[in-house]
């Protein structure tokens, strides 16, 4: 059994008609040996997704933060 690896996109948002109210969104995202400095790069169809879904959000930064291992169903 491999383990299947999750980190955590976090992202800071803000309003797009209000740009100083701001919050950080966390997205999980799980992956099999991707190493936390690409995840970014990885995510980017995740990132992509929650903008989609909320377009009154911009995006202002983006970075990974480790999680924990699950082990992957057998």
């Amino acid at each position: 059994m491999g383990t299947i690896d999750m980190l955590i996109l976090a992202l800071s948002v803000c309003l797009a008609q209000a740009p100083e109210t701001c919050k950080n969104v966390h997205l999980p995202f799980f992956t099999t040996n991707i190493p936390v400095k690409e995840c970014v790069r990885y995510g980017e169809p995740e990132i992509d997704r929650w903008a989609r879904k909320h377009p009154e959000w911009t995006i202002k930064d983006s970075a990974c933060l480790p999680s924990m291992s699950q082990e992957q169903p057998a």
